[in-house]
């Protein structure tokens, strides 16, 4: 039997495996995707909370964390789909095969939250999902829809119409999340329409995204259609805890509730990075150290050393 089980392998999994390591744990890595790094992949800005790593994105910040796993000789699969998660028993179910262990470590982490209307798994699939810093250049001159109202939704307006697109910036609230100098560099932008206080009803567009149908909250009858080019929906992340839902405490959002060490509601049950940190606090380098508190912890237990 395994010391510990780590699902999923993004900087905290990964952090959590090399500290198995370190301390002589048995543990295995699973990981969904066919390569480690999570989020990482996601991140198309420079990463500046990191201490002693200075790179431009994400993906050049994954070699750093390969290259410590490798050298340390760190177990792990990728292109591994998790069936089910039996907490209580501390069993993992795959595709392949079943593990146990005596302590699990969920590293799940978050999504990008969808709007869940209709045409919007139809532009998922077309595959016209973009990254306002990374593809800003596509849209000179094109009229895009930005939906939010947080700093990544202020921030991806900006550096559209920074690029010459003519943003509709859409958001369901009057107020605005995102800090003090993105509002104000969006507020004053003359490519950018505000629509507050408003909702998206659908994504229209059979072959491609061509507007979207929109509805102010004061006024439930009457819609308009906003022509679009595409769409950047940004409005925040959601835990990935269907396969532990029900089995550990969650607050009201889904967020996995932990003590101070990453112990969830149930003994010898982990949650550590996205899983368990809301967007406000999360870090790159806040994962990595949770993962070093939940494996100092583990291994405590497991050698009964004193706290």
């Amino acid at each position: 039997m395994l010391d510990v089980l780590i699902i999923g392998g993004g900087p905290a999994g990964m952090a959590a495996s090399i500290w198995c390591k370190r301390l002589g744990l048995r543990s295995l890595l699973l990981e969904r995707r066919a390569e480690l790094g999570g989020q990482l992949f996601s991140i198309n800005n420079p990463v500046i909370d990191y201490p002693g790593i200075s790179v431009q994105t994400g993906r050049e910040l994954v070699p750093y964390f390969l290259s410590h796993v490798h050298e340390l000789g760190c177990s792990y699969r990728c292109n591994v789909t998790v069936m089910e998660i039996a907490v209580a028993r501390k069993t993992v179910v795959t595709a392949e095969e079943t593990f146990t262990a005596h302590s699990l470590i969920l590293a799940m982490g978050s999504r990008e939250r969808r709007l869940n209307v209709p045409g919007e798994k139809e532009m998922i699939a077309r595959g016209e999902v973009y990254s306002a810093s990374r593809d800003f250049h596509k849209f000179q001159g094109k009229q895009v829809a930005v939906i939010g109202g947080g700093d990544r939704a202020l921030e991806g307006a900006w550096l559209l119409a920074e690029a010459g697109a003519r943003v509709e910036l859409i958001h369901r609230s009057s107020l605005f999340r995102a800090r003090p100098e993105f509002r104000e560099r969006v507020f004053a932008h003359p490519r950018i329409r505000i629509h507050r206080d408003t909702i998206v009803k659908r994504i229209i567009g059979e072959s491609r995204v061509q507007a979207v149908e929109i509805r102010q909250t004061s006024h439930p009858s009457r819609l308009e259609i906003v022509p679009a080019d595409a769409v950047f929906v940004r409005i925040g992340v959601e835990p990935n805890r269907e396969l532990v839902q029900g089995q550990v405490q969650c607050d009201t959002d889904g967020y996995i509730i932990t003590n101070e060490d990453g112990e969830t509601s149930v003994k010898d049950v982990f949650a550590i990075g996205d899983l368990c940190v809301r967007p406000l606090f999360s870090s790159i380098s806040l994962s990595v150290g949770q993962a070093a508190r939940a494996v100092k912890r583990i291994s405590a237990n497991i050698f009964r050393l004193p706290s």
